[in-house]
């Protein structure tokens, strides 16, 4: 079984000591019961990640010896996904999924017909939860690099985004039940392909304004597969078809051709 991952601001060379205090110190020393001489990984969710020996554990204290330390690069195509606002039971689930599926950036958008409303004192509270729910799932699934969480956007900031990644030469997909394009020919069909946008509509869907509107700013509607998805689990499985038709989980500088039966187990 992989050592349990835990965050530290900063970590130090090899031979070097590593302190969980906190939250952290609390979670290793009380809630896992690490103990001397067991083996920890410690990481700066910046793609830094320390296998450690527990050397002492404390009152809500840990420390650490770095026995090694690598430094992880971050998978390619890099994605961002701009998901629209869940309603407020599945907000937090929407986030973990797609930081587990491996997101690199995630854009709470407050679209439309979302029905849930980031306003006021909401705003920073909702984008905190979304933070500490993302820095949750990458420990949970030992990622070496936790995702953003960006500013939220509304229609304006999201045409402005869009035309900023379009400009760099992002792929910005829009998932739709209506897409013309399946999401992996928009894939497989364009190369090199450094950045990829998602974009995941709320429950009641993306307005037709809304699509107009990204489509106009260079964005392509995508249809992913013949389901409807919810909003909170759409990222996560399009970030699994990502992964499986970029490089993203193969070998560095490969893009998998779906027509081509080698590719097909």
């Amino acid at each position: 079984m992989t050592p349990p991952l835990f965050r530290a601001d900063a970590l130090p060379g090899q031979d070097g000591t590593v302190v969980l205090d906190g939250a952290e110190g609390r979670h290793a020393g009380s809630a896992l019961r690490v103990r001397p001489g067991e083996t920890i990984r410690v990481g700066d969710g910046r793609g830094a990640v320390a296998d450690c020996e527990v050397t002492d554990v404390a009152s809500g204290r840990v420390e650490a010896r770095v026995v090694t330390l690598d430094r992880v690069p971050r998978p390619a195509p890099t994605v961002t996904v701009v998901q629209a606002l869940p309603k407020s039971e599945r907000s937090e689930l929407a986030v973990e999924l797609a930081t587990e599926a491996g997101a690199d950036r995630i854009v709470p958008w407050q679209a439309a017909r979302c029905v849930s409303r980031w306003s006021g004192p909401k705003l920073d509270k909702g984008r905190a939860k979304w933070v500490n729910a993302a820095r949750a799932a990458a420990k949970q699934s030992r990622r070496a690099w936790e995702p953003e969480i960006a500013e939220p956007v509304d229609a304006a900031g999201l045409i402005a985004l869009v035309t900023g990644e379009v400009a760099d030469g992002s792929a910005v997909l829009v998932l739709h039940e209506e897409g013309a394009v399946p999401l992996a020919r928009a894939v497989t069909g364009r190369a090199p392909l450094d950045r990829v946008v998602l974009v995941v509509g709320p429950e009641g869907g993306v307005s037709g304004e809304e699509l107009r509107d990204l489509t106009t700013a260079g964005a392509v509607a995508v249809v992913l597969g013949p389901e409807v998805l919810r909003t909170s689990t759409a990222a996560a499985v399009a970030l699994g078809a990502l992964g499986v038709l970029t490089s993203r989980w193969s070998d560095p500088g490969t893009t998998l051709d779906p027509s081509d039966p080698s590719t097909r187990k």
